[in-house]
């Protein structure tokens, strides 16, 4: 490969995808992560993670010399910092990854160089890194180009939104804005709204709590009607026939690494003036600790009425339908929960998009379905949608596979 134009700190959901994106293009890429098996991966053109597309174009891109990946960056033009920012103690925002990715770098910048955050991040984390870099720095101040500019993709479409959805850059000043600009114009045809750093940072945060708040009320409704007897499918349906109510659909909680996480940013710095978005967040947990309790509700009663102990399909693990992403899986805390009130029960744990799990043992989802008494669906992947249920099956569906 030629001298890379780009360094991609950074190599899973976003990064993978952003740097095949921009390698087809091609612009040379050099991208990095810690994890040597995941620079392997990548260096025989294959992939680690499942997103339609994206094999293919991580193939080409490697053939074509304009991918690289190594676990240390090298000298480059732009660098985009792509890495994850989780939370830490009593969901605090953790930014170690990004100063981490940001201290490696910091030797092979020169003046004139682009410096760009994508990670989900802090109110005034951008300014933080830029302070960082001109602390040890001092003889590039005013030199450089920093911007943020979030991803604002949907896993399982990831490689044709980030082309077609519109961007929010923000630079700590005017040129670095116009240069992040004009460096997203060359892979992207969505429109890209200039702004500052700052209020790119919180766009991110609040376009993911808009949408936890919204989840949380359908959440909300289906706590209601359970106890009310009211089928909150139906109700939901009903209600959206209005031209000016669109109630999202309820599910087993919240989860992912934005959703889940990101209103935690904000409360975490504005604890007094987010209400709504805290109770929110409390809402969406507290959903998948009911669901639980409702498996085990389900499994002694089955218990009382048949004289013995029931078989168990826990039907997903995923945080969404159709992806293999469990990160702050609400199905995943569910199938930990039951399991660990277990009480000789066979379990079946059901996740069709993974091969295999550190912590679960898998079966397929026909056997599952076919050997367990009770079947609680917890993600509504397109597998579970036409599956034949004996009358005789108890069946939990709290992601409304059934309704």
């Amino acid at each position: 490969m030629d001298k890379p134009e780009v360094v991609m700190v950074g190599l899973g959901y976003i990064g993978l995808p952003t740097a095949a994106l921009i390698a087809q293009n091609k612009t040379c890429v050099h991208g990095v992560d810690i994890n040597p098996q995941v620079v392997d991966t990548i260096n025989a053109g294959k992939i680690h993670i499942i997103e339609p597309e994206l094999d293919n174009a991580v193939a080409q891109a490697v053939k074509g010399g304009f991918l690289k990946a190594s676990t240390q960056p090298v000298g480059a033009n732009t660098y985009l910092i792509v890495v994850p920012t989780p939370f830490k103690g009593k969901n605090e925002p953790d930014i170690s990854f990004v100063e981490a990715a940001t201290k490696a770098v910091i030797p092979l910048l020169k003046e004139g160089d682009l410096y760009i955050i994508e990670s989900t991040s802090p109110i005034g984390t951008t300014e933080k890194m830029m302070q960082l870099i001109y602390s040890e720095r001092s003889e590039l101040e005013g030199k450089l180009y920093i911007a943020y500019c979030p991803e604002r993709v949907l896993p399982g479409n990831v490689m044709y939104e980030l082309v077609h959805n519109d961007r929010v850059i923000g630079g700590v000043d005017e040129k670095s804005t116009q240069k992040a600009i004009a460096f997203y114009r060359q892979f992207i045809k969505g429109d890209l709204h200039k702004t500052n750093a700052r209020t790119a940072e919180m766009c991110k945060l609040v376009e993911n709590s808009s949408r936890d708040v919204q989840i949380a009320f359908a959440n909300e409704l289906s706590l209601i009607c359970d106890k009310a007897d009211i089928n909150v499918w139906e109700l939901i349906n009903l209600a959206n026939k209005h031209p000016r109510v669109n109630i999202l659909q309820p599910g087993c909680g919240v989860g992912g690494h934005c959703i889940a996480v990101d209103p935690y940013f904000i409360v975490a710095d504005y604890p007094m003036e987010s209400q709504i978005i805290g109770k929110a967040r409390e809402i969406n947990n507290y959903k998948s600790f009911w669901c639980a309790e409702k498996v085990q509700t389900a499994k002694l009663e089955f218990e009382l009425k048949h004289g013995r102990k029931p078989n168990i399909a826990l039907m997903g693990l995923a945080f969404k339908p159709n992806i293999d992403d469990l990160r702050e899986s609400p199905a995943k805390y569910i199938a930990q929960k039951v399991l660990q009130n277990a009480n000789n029960e066979e379990y079946f744990i059901v996740e069709p998009n993974i091969s295999e799990h550190k912590v679960f043992k898998l079966t397929d989802y026909k056997e599952a379905v076919k050997k367990a008494d009770i079947i609680v669906f917890l993600v509504a992947h397109d597998e579970f949608k036409n599956l034949n249920l004996s009358e005789d099956q108890v069946v939990l569906d709290f992601c409304g596979i059934k309704r």
